[in-house]
């Protein structure tokens, strides 16, 4: 376990050097808060529709869980930059090799990158959550849809994390493993979507689907199933790049 704490530390450590992750941010947080007025221009224009009327939806409904919409799509392609570096890059430099000769496990090393990247993850859902909460200051924010909708953004970013180092592990080069990593959650983005245009509603394909995942938190509900599919798709990521870690370490 501390050889995985060193690791996660030394990550962590490398993520916040590094100019690209402050570029990620940056661009993050102009997109951010172009989605973010843009849903509050939009729920201004709709306001005075709903006027005196009890059961009309709320400034959380209207403004925040599109806004936090758009961020989980957003998710598919920042992610992918931010890991694709984890382990392509111990390849190129030649650390992998010395990783392995100083006994840590597969399990150390892609665990502790995965928690390491993570941190940066987490920064782009407290951006999300500090613009939210900045409604608080002039109207009255539900907080428990909000926590709700944070919820669905974390887990969903644990799962494109555990992806990334996947596409990370395969590939040679970093471009290479954010290209692969963004594709495939582009896929499972869509999925639904193509398979509802083909009339299927509640096949495995639909169930495959990100979307259908995130629809429950981004309305206030946690839903235990979801929670779990993402659990698995991590666990099934990391799993499988331990796999490719290991024989990466018997071919060096």
């Amino acid at each position: 376990m501390n050889a995985l704490w060193a690791i996660a530390r030394r990550e962590s450590g490398a993520q916040w050097r590094s100019p690209l992750a402050w570029s990620l941010l940056a661009l993050a947080t102009v997109l951010y808060a172009w989605w973010f007025l843009a849903a509050i221009e939009a729920w201004t224009e709709a306001a005075p529709r709903f006027a005196g009327d009890r059961a009309a939806p709320g400034v959380t409904d209207l403004v925040v869980a599109p806004f936090l919409a758009s961020v989980a799509a957003a998710f598919i392609y920042l992610v992918p930059l931010a890991t694709m570096r984890l382990v392509c890059g111990e390849r190129r430099d030649g650390t992998l090799a010395l990783l392995a000769s100083a006994g840590t496990s597969d399990f150390a090393l892609v665990a502790g990158k995965w928690l390491g990247a993570l941190g940066f993850v987490l920064a782009l859902v407290a951006i999300a959550a500090a613009m939210s909460l900045s409604l608080s200051l002039g109207t009255s924010l539900d907080l428990g849809k909000l926590a709700a909708g944070l919820l669905g953004l974390a887990v969903l970013g644990m799962a494109l994390t555990a992806l990334g180092i996947l596409a990370s592990a395969y590939a040679q080069h970093p471009a290479g493993a954010a290209t692969a990593a963004a594709a495939a959650g582009v896929l499972l983005w869509i999925l639904d979507g193509a398979a509802r245009a083909r009339g299927e509603t509640d096949g495995l394909i639909n169930y495959l689907a990100l979307p259908g995942h995130l629809t429950q938190a981004m309305r206030g509900v946690l839903y235990g199933p979801d929670l779990a599919w993402f659990a698995l798709l991590t666990v099934l990521c990391l799993g499988l790049a331990m796999r490719r870690v290991a024989r990466l370490r018997e071919e060096a």
